[in-house]
């Protein structure tokens, strides 16, 4: 509460509190020092004369001339650290300006929000004195007293302290006389702080003993009106938010204003505060809930700041003993490198030098047979001796005097990444702005395809600090078109269903966090399966339909037809497919053929518009049912027994289809895919005339 206590210029407690138009404080004399006086035109002798007899006793503008006013320039600042505008020094003879000169304009600047109040022919009596604010200072010099009474130096190394001497109201610490020359000398920085005596004592601001001012040892004394002295205030005026007496009301300037009670506006205006009051204890109350909390962090960032310390020494230290393995491995590889190359050298060496050997002895030996002169004892051993020579020849092909080995180690380590993500190891949330991810790196050994459908997988390089959000992964149309996204998300891995058979289809997958997209990876290529491998649907069969033999043999618990489809869809090229008529029983009346997905599944299949079917016509026990699909031509041809049934059964179809099946309890079929497209169109044999 103190630093509401103290005036903004001074910095010391208020003395006289006056309350300016602006709702701020200033001392009485204070605001003496800050009043600026410019002159006027000339004005009426009368007018000198009504307002220069207590002119200087109303306003006490230059009543410090003689002491050296004029001469005195203040600071920008005031102790208290607010900004006082300079002062203006009164003109020459100013303190007897002769008759005719006329008054001059006084005005005063508030030292906090700087806004400029004209004083009127009374000066600064014309402001209203805060008697309020004067009260509560002397409370409070009165409790500061009772508790200095026995102050004691704050700096003291002695035991006890020696009793306090001087208080610095600027740095609030109380110094005896040794530890004041000591600690607080009066130059330099400190040259500007106010020394007083501690509180309490006789010279202090209200230390007049008694701890208090007027009023203090009988009672406060009732406010009278500024303007009427002899009146209290009884009545408050709306309009100028000021108490008046009944005086000013009859004859003053508010007469014709609206007034009201003064006790009840007082109560209404202690009301409103204590209102206010309550929201700024509020928010008071949170400020320190956000202290408490702004503490627990400080210490909740030691806390972590060591756990990071300990975490970053041991992933450091799991580097440097990672890499010391992996220099132990190449070291091991190194050696083996070398003694394999020194064992293969040392094996030819000694290989080479017995074959050397050999030779030599064989040279020589035929020398000396050829010295000889016993032609039959020649012949006898010429020939042996002669093939001896040509294989010891033979031995030195080429190739045989060369080195198996070189000199030269095929080994090459290429550290230069790896130094240069050690170089730019760094802290992920450190790193400002954070870039686009890099290029992800398809793993072409889970890639895969499986009828019309394909699977790809992916990840991110080694060492990337970059933080990934998702991946898109993109597919062109299998036509040599243009790409689309058929995948977003943070998954690596993605199976893409529902594509053309016997079509080659181009992927690519980028990343992307925050700060953008990155860069595409490279493509890869994907084919997808020449002929449709498929089962008989469950999930879309009607319920009375009974699927075995690994969903490619259908029944029927009804007597009723029902349809089961197939699980493969097709919309582009030619596909073909087999059904075999395993059990017909009293002319079932099967259906074969195809169907969109939502086709009627509780009648004979081709009865709906969404369903293309053939129904008998040679179909036996025993018999195969052939189904031709060309969505390249848009028909639908029909076979038995490797013979086409005429003419394609259907033209101009158009759109997704699925391999579909109609029948009742009386028939078993077994379905036979993967097979290969007809080369041959078998004609149908036509009976003899």
């Amino acid at each position: 509460m103190e630093e509401e206590l103290k005036c903004p210029v001074c910095g010391s407690l208020f003395r006289e509190p006056i309350i300016l138009p602006c709702s701020h404080n200033v001392c009485l004399p204070c605001a003496r020092t800050i009043a600026v006086q410019t002159p006027e035109s000339e004005q009426p002798d009368s007018e000198c004369a009504a307002g220069g007899g207590d002119h200087a006793d109303k306003l006490s503008l230059h009543s410090e001339t003689d002491s050296g006013y004029g001469s005195y320039t203040p600071s920008l600042k005031s102790p208290n650290g607010v900004r006082v505008l300079p002062l203006v020094p009164a003109p020459p003879g100013a303190a007897a300006a002769p008759r005719g000169a006329g008054p001059a304009s006084s005005s005063l600047t508030c030292p906090q929000c700087h806004r400029s109040a004209s004083l009127d022919q009374r000066g600064l009596r014309g402001f209203q004195r805060n008697r309020l604010l004067e009260a509560i200072v002397q409370r409070y010099q009165q409790g500061r007293a009772a508790a200095a009474a026995a102050a004691k130096c704050q700096l003291c190394d002695r035991s006890p302290p020696e009793p306090a001497a001087v208080l610095c109201e600027q740095c609030e610490v109380l110094y005896c006389s040794a530890c004041q020359l000591r600690c607080h000398p009066a130059r330099g920085p400190f040259a500007k702080h106010r020394l007083t005596p501690p509180p309490g004592q006789p010279g202090a601001p209200g230390g007049d003993g008694s701890g208090g001012g007027k009023g203090a040892g009988g009672g406060r004394k009732v406010p009278t009106c500024a303007e009427h002295d002899l009146e209290n205030y009884s009545m408050y005026c709306v309009s100028c938010r000021s108490p008046v007496c009944y005086q000013c009301l009859e004859e003053g300037k508010h007469s014709k204003h609206d007034v009201k009670a003064l006790g009840a506006m007082w109560k209404q205006h202690k009301a409103q505060l204590s209102q206010a009051l309550n929201g700024v204890s509020d928010k008071a109350k949170e400020a320190k809930e956000f202290l408490v909390q702004l503490k627990n962090l400080l210490q909740q960032i030691q806390e972590n700041g060591l756990d990071y310390e300990a975490c970053l020494v041991a992933q450091c230290d799991a580097l440097v003993d990672a890499l010391t393995r992996q220099k132990a491995k190449l070291l091991t590889k190194v050696t083996k490198e070398r003694e394999h190359k020194l064992k293969v050298v040392w094996d030819q060496i000694n290989h080479c030098t017995l074959k050397l050997r050999q030779s030599t002895g064989l040279m020589e030996y035929c020398l000396e047979v050829i010295k000889e002169n016993d032609p039959s004892g020649f012949l006898q051993i010429s020939d042996a001796l002669i093939k001896r020579v040509q294989v010891s020849q033979e031995q030195w092909v080429k190739g045989a005097l060369e080195p198996k080995v070189s000199a030269e180690f095929d080994l090459t380590l290429d550290s230069e990444p790896l130094l240069q993500s050690i170089h730019q190891l760094d802290f992920i949330q450190m790193k400002f702005p954070i870039t686009v991810p890099p290029v992800p790196l398809l793993q072409l050994e889970k890639c895969c395809t499986r009828n019309n459908s394909v699977t790809l997988a992916w990840r991110m390089p080694p060492l990337s600090h970059n933080p990934v959000e998702g991946y898109i992964l993109e597919l062109d149309d299998g036509d040599g078109g243009q790409f689309r996204e058929v995948y977003v998300g943070k998954e690596t891995l993605c199976t893409i269903d529902g594509l053309h058979f016997n079509s080659t289809y181009n992927a690519r997958v980028k990343a992307f966090n925050s700060s953008g997209v990155g860069p595409y990876s490279k493509t890869v290529i994907l084919q997808t399966s020449d002929v449709a491998w498929f089962t008989f649907d469950p999930s879309s069969a009607h319920r009375d339909i009974v699927l075995s033999n690994d969903n490619q043999t259908a029944t029927c618990n009804s007597y009723d037809d029902r349809v089961v489809l197939g699980t493969a869809a097709f919309s582009k090229g030619v596909h073909y497919w087999e059904l075999h008529v395993d059990r017909y029983d009293n002319h079932p009346d099967p259906a074969f053929g195809i169907a969109r997905i939502n086709v009627v599944k509780d009648m004979m299949l081709g009865k709906d518009d969404k369903a293309w079917a053939m129904t008998e016509g040679g179909v036996s026990k025993g018999a195969t049912v052939g189904v031709l699909l060309d969505l390249n031509k848009h028909n639908l041809t029909f076979y038995i027994n490797g013979q086409q049934q005429g003419p394609p059964a259907f033209e101009n179809i158009e759109g997704v289809f699925m391999p579909a099946l109609s029948l009742n309890r009386n028939v078993q079929v077994t379905l036979h895919t993967g097979l290969e497209v007809p080369q041959c169109v078998k004609q149908p044999k036509l009976p003899n005339n």
